[in-house]
């Protein structure tokens, strides 16, 4: 069996991609299904994936983005049905009509390193943060300025986080993690790396991940 001290939980996600967020609020519930099991406390890493990485700086507007991804605003609008139903039925009320701007989210997930260099507890805040901002409050996670006051109200340093998020060096490494999860053959996300053996792609019912849990801590 694995020594409890080391059991991980790897989670590729990005902060704009909706069925990451249910599946953060799911693995929240799996959470506590394995705390009244028993199983030991895991440690959760985010780690970056891009949903659109060629999108610019600035990002395009939302609109754009639906006619390009999903041939048109109607198509889009039933498709996000579907996926605010699956947020109502997690705990999430998802403002999508809320969302103006499509960002590039490179340096988003640059600030959620810089949390999680800060400890766990700041990265799982920072990481919570980015996908209420989006989702929820309709803020645009593209901008710096944003970033900046999202690390503030977590509680970091604000002057160390502009710094962080703009170092070519800090979003080269993210840039570089994304293609290394892709050569690992991840092409979708939520992806889940259960104590780095059992793996579970997609926003899965508690009970599942519950059970690749266990699975994971047999290996």
């Amino acid at each position: 069996m694995a020594n409890p001290a080391t059991f991980t939980i790897d989670v590729v996600s990005d902060v704009v991609c909706p069925w990451c967020y249910i599946g953060k609020r799911k693995l929240e519930a799996a959470l506590e299904l394995a705390q009244a099991a028993g199983l030991p406390t895991p440690e959760v890493r985010w780690h970056p994936f891009q949903l659109n990485p060629d999108l610019p700086t600035q990002g395009i507007s939302r609109k754009q983005y639906l006619e390009d991804k999903f041939g048109g605003p109607q198509r889009a609008a039933e498709i996000y049905a579907r996926v605010k139903a699956a947020g109502l039925a997690a705990g999430l009320d998802l403002n999508i009509e809320g969302i103006t701007l499509q960002p590039n989210t490179l340096a988003a997930h640059a600030l959620l390193a810089f949390a999680q260099q800060q400890g766990l507890v700041e990265g799982q805040d920072v990481k919570e943060r980015l996908l209420r901002a989006y989702f929820v409050e309709g803020r645009f996670v593209g901008d710096l300025e944003v970033l900046v006051q999202i690390a503030l109200d977590a509680g970091l340093d604000g002057d160390a986080a502009r710094a962080f998020v703009t170092d070519p060096q800090q979003l080269q490494a993210v840039a570089d993690a994304d293609r290394r999860v892709r050569e690992m053959g991840i092409g979708g996300v939520p992806f889940f790396i259960f104590n780095q053996n059992v793996t579970v792609s997609g926003a899965q019912n508690p009970s599942d991940l519950l059970a690749a849990m266990q699975q994971s801590l047999q290996a």
